[in-house]
């Protein structure tokens, strides 16, 4: 789904970037301007205002996601830290959202549903760590099914159908838990083979 995302859509966000990087801003602002998007989206949801903090906030975030690392590259700014703290804002910011998802659920009193949302915020942290682990090794893991885009997109869809649809919250956090977890076994799986194949070949 990642590598589908950026074949499709980064076309369509290449006049925001060349926008962005007409301004000279810096792509570690975007990076926090973003984070700071869906932390509110995590507040407005625990709330109780998901539509809101679905619909709004966190699709509002989403473009500054998208283009940082390509108004870095833009620009030539491209750094190691800019990486890390892309990738570390990436993870607090899914923290708050599942975060805020959780203290929902917990105020109505469902507790499985805080079960549930807790098994995928593990679930989202374990995809991440997988490919950087693996990366740490010298492996390529961008394999799975769900990525952080996939994963962005089910809470934006789920959050901006519970006015009509509010059964779409609980689907939402069974549907993240259960899809985590799979991509986290492909990516176990996946470097399992490479690190066979490099075994077999030396």
């Amino acid at each position: 789904m990642e590598a589908w995302a950026r074949k499709h859509l980064s076309p369509l966000l290449d006049p925001l970037v060349d926008a962005l990087a007409r301004t000279g801003v810096s792509p570690n602002a975007l990076t926090f301007a973003g984070f700071l998007l869906n932390v509110v989206a995590g507040v407005l949801i625990a709330v109780g205002q998901p539509f809101w903090g679905g619909g709004v906030m966190v699709a509002l975030g989403m473009p500054f996601d998208a283009v940082d690392g390509a108004v870095a590259r833009k620009l030539g700014k491209q750094t190691k830290f800019g990486a890390f703290f892309d990738s570390t804002l990436d993870r607090l910011a899914e923290g708050a959202l599942l975060a805020g998802l959780g203290y929902y659920f917990a105020a109505r009193g469902d507790a499985l549903s805080v079960v549930v949302t807790f098994a995928a915020l593990v679930g989202s942290f374990m995809v991440s760590y997988a490919r950087a682990r693996a990366e740490g090794l010298g492996l390529e893991c961008r394999v799975g099914l769900f990525s952080r885009f996939g994963r962005f997109l089910l809470l934006v869809v789920g959050l901006l159908l519970s006015p009509v649809f509010p059964v779409s919250l609980v689907i939402l956090v069974w549907a993240l838990a259960i899809l985590t977890a799979y991509t986290t076994i492909e990516r176990i799986v996946h470097v399992y083979r490479e690190t066979q194949d490099v075994k077999r070949k030396t």
